[in-house]
């Protein structure tokens, strides 16, 4: 049984428990979210959304006391490889929405970037922008690497290869002179630190909001190194990939790092398929932006907070807004 049945399923039980109307009561409408793996950012963020935007029915919605979900919707976050899965789970129709890095968006909608060649993804939407995402490079504390040129011959995890992370990760080590020295590992965070700390391999490149889950256990455990990236790997990056900024992993973020990274910073947004009706998009994002799912997201994830509809519109590119979303934001003032 496949991943996403197996979990609508699961999420149908739910429903049926929660159901308190009669057995003619409407049926619910499922909406899949695709996130990442666990130990990253977008999986516990999609899942906070999730909850936020559902409301079963039979659920008290949008009142007193109720969810500021949409009514008779059950949202369900799935875990994926991350952003690049995401978009061709999206184009395909086997999920109804899910996350990405902004350059990974734009790129599969136009077929331009990383992505020339391939066919366009043109049922992409556009949501919202979420939340910054930063370009980690993790090493651990006794490892003799200090910079990324260090990583020559190494063994180096660059993220699961439907990943966002991997197009950023090597990206940033080609610009270190690297392109094609070093052994690629294709796993997530969580796996690559665990290899790490047995010696496995060598480093773990990853891009995800700080702080990550993975990173911050890993840390504290075992104790780590975040490599800096040099001005000329961040404008060589930037030029190639614009979406890209200047970033910083803040000290203390992690255990044992005592003083700000200079890192690549890049928007995580969130994409929903053509094919979802404006009145469906318009409603997940009124729900989004509603005052309930605010102070659900500000006692979450820390990057939830970061969440704010000032920068709602960021990282969009070419991609253009779902009906429904820009209907919303239009009534909102914040498209003119």
């Amino acid at each position: 049984m496949s991943i996403t049945r197996r979990t609508l399923l699961a999420a149908a039980a739910l429903v049926g428990l929660a159901a308190t109307g009669p057995a003619t009561a409407q049926a619910p409408q499922f909406f899949r979210i695709g996130t990442g793996a666990a130990g990253g950012t977008y999986y516990p963020i999609g899942g906070m959304i999730a909850n936020a935007i559902s409301c079963p029915p039979g659920a008290p919605c949008r009142e007193a006391g109720g969810t500021a979900g949409v009514p008779g919707l059950v949202a369900v976050a799935q875990a994926t490889q991350g952003s690049v899965q995401n978009v061709n789970l999206i184009q395909s129709g086997a999920a109804e929405s899910g996350f990405s890095q902004s350059d990974v968006a734009h790129w599969a909608y136009t077929a331009t970037g990383l992505f020339e060649g391939r066919p366009k993804a043109d049922k992409l939407r556009f949501i919202a922008h979420l939340f910054g995402e930063q370009l980690h490079a993790v090493v651990r504390r006794d490892s003799p690497v200090q910079r990324l040129e260090d990583l020559r011959g190494k063994r180096v995890v660059v993220g699961l290869q439907a990943s966002g992370a991997r197009i950023g990760s090597e990206l940033v080590l080609e610009a270190a002179g690297l392109r094609g020295a070093y052994t690629p590992e294709y796993l997530a965070a969580q796996q690559g630190v665990e290899r790490m700390q047995d010696r496995g391999l060598d480093a773990v490149l990853q891009v995800v909001a700080a702080p990550a889950a993975a990173f911050t256990e890993f840390c504290s455990r075992a104790g780590c190194r975040v490599l800096p990236f040099t001005d000329a790997q961040i404008n060589a990056v930037n030029q190639r990939a614009p979406f890209y900024s200047r970033g910083v992993i803040a000290k203390g973020t992690y255990e044992g790092v005592t003083e700000d990274v200079p890192t690549l910073s890049v928007g995580a947004v969130w994409l929903i398929g053509a094919q979802v009706s404006d009145a469906l998009a318009y409603e997940v994002t009124k729900s989004l932006w509603s005052e309930t799912t605010k102070g659900l997201l500000s006692r979450g994830h820390v990057r939830a907070r970061d969440i704010v509809a000032e920068t709602a519109l960021m990282g969009r590119g070419d991609v253009p807004f779902h009906p429904g979303a820009e209907r919303f934001y239009r009534e909102a003032g914040l498209l003119r």
